[in-house]
C-alpha cells in the first residue's frame, strides 16, 4: 500500500502520472511516425525507386511540431526544462526556494501558451494545411494544451517544495 507524500495531493500526483504515460506514448508514436515522411524524402531525394511525395514535407513539420511539444510536456514533469545549472549543491530548503522561484516562470510560460494558444487555435480553428488538407487546428492546439499540462506538472513541483520549506517532506 503506498503512504501518502507531503506536498502535492495524492489525486494530482495520479493524474499526472497517468497523463505522463499518456504524453510518453503519444510522443514515441510521434516521432515513430515522423521516420516515414522524412525517409520518404531521403529516399526520393537520391533514388528513382519512390517518387517525390510532395506531402511528406509538411507531414514531418507536423510530427516534429507535435514531438517538440510532447517533449517540453515530460521535461517540466522531471524538471529538466527551463533549468540552468548555476547554483552548487543547495540544501533540500534551498532547492525548494529555488524550484519555486523558478516554478513561477514556468508557470508564467505556461499561462503565455495556454492563454494566446487558445487565440492561435481559434485562429486556426475552419482552416486546413495545403497539402495534406489537415484541419489547422489539430497542428495549433498542441500550445494550449502544452500550457494546462506546464501548469499541472509544475503545480506539483512547487506543492512538494512547499512541503520541503514547510519540513514536511
Amino acid at each position: 500500500m503506498q503512504t501518502h507524500r507531503p506536498g502535492a495531493p495524492a489525486a494530482l500526483r495520479a493524474v499526472n502520472r497517468a497523463l505522463a504515460g499518456l504524453i510518453t506514448l503519444l510522443l514515441i508514436l510521434a516521432v515513430g511516425v515522423l521516420v516515414l515522411p522524412v525517409s520518404l524524402q531521403i529516399f526520393s531525394r537520391y533514388t528513382t525507386l519512390i517518387p517525390a511525395y510532395i506531402w511528406t514535407e509538411e507531414m514531418a513539420r507536423f510530427c516534429l511540431v507535435y514531438a517538440v511539444m510532447l517533449g517540453a510536456m515530460l521535461a517540466v514533469r522531471e524538471g529538466t526544462h527551463f533549468t540552468v545549472d548555476v547554483f552548487p549543491k543547495l540544501s533540500a530548503r534551498g532547492q525548494a526556494k529555488l524550484e519555486l522561484l523558478s516554478g513561477v516562470f514556468v508557470l508564467i510560460f505556461a499561462f503565455v501558451f495556454l492563454w494566446w494558444g487558445i487565440e492561435f487555435t481559434d485562429f486556426a480553428w475552419w482552416r486546413i494545411s495545403e497539402l495534406a488538407e489537415l484541419p489547422l487546428w489539430t497542428i495549433h492546439i498542441a500550445w494550449p494544451v502544452a500550457g494546462a499540462v506546464w501548469m499541472l506538472f509544475q503545480a506539483e513541483r512547487m506543492l512538494d517544495a512547499v512541503a520541503v520549506l514547510r519540513g514536511a517532506a
